[in-house]
């Protein structure tokens, strides 16, 4: 028997799999944290399902998203990154990448980690939204605006209140499941 979830994975394999498994699951490391601030960056103008097909191939190019690694690549490296064809090829995106690692690990050396910082936006806690349609879903909120600013502040890019608001839904400050969709409640005993 199907399950009800949420509209957007459309059946997707991946968007499906991702939704029944991640989508909304408060997530509190610092290495998965990071994972979504980046790929998030890496989805503006494009749909999340594109950035989840090509996931794998950005485990391995951006060095299973180590930060410090990452804040080491030279201008080398962002050129053989724009030669990947699995992954998105955008000079901005992948410059913003490695300054994005940067300033994450001088987040963590000021708050002693990157989860204590990002989750002020919420008070250190899920939002439990009782949405009944997708529609009814916002793109951003004064929680994401306020992420925003702080982020633009701190020196990151690609952070504008829609992609933190999609940040924060994926790892799981807000839980936007509809409250139709079996994971609905399962996120919210988390």
């Amino acid at each position: 028997m199907e399950k009800d979830r949420c509209d957007w994975p459309n059946g997707k394999e991946n968007d499906t799999i991702y939704h029944d498994n991640e989508w909304g699951v408060p997530l509190h490391d610092d290495d998965k944290l990071f994972e979504f601030i980046i790929l998030d960056g890496f989805q503006a103008g494009l749909s999340w399902s594109t950035i989840l097909n090509k996931r794998e191939n950005f485990r391995i190019a951006f060095d299973n998203f180590d930060a410090r690694k990452i804040s080491q690549y030279n201008e080398n490296k962002v050129q053989s990154l724009l030669k990947d064809a699995g992954i998105i090829r955008n000079k901005l995106k992948i410059r913003a990448a490695i300054s994005n690692a940067i300033c994450f690990l001088e987040i963590q050396k000021e708050f002693g980690s990157f989860d204590k910082y990002i989750w002020q936006f919420t008070k250190w806690k899920t939002i439990q939204n009782k949405w009944t349609t997708m529609s009814e879903i916002p793109v951003s909120t004064p929680e994401s605006d306020a992420m925003s600013k702080d982020l633009k502040k701190r020196g990151f890019k690609f952070v504008g209140t829609t992609i933190c608001y999609a940040f924060m839904q994926a790892a799981g400050m807000v839980n936007d499941h509809i409250v139709s969709c079996f994971r609905h409640d399962e996120v919210k005993q988390n």
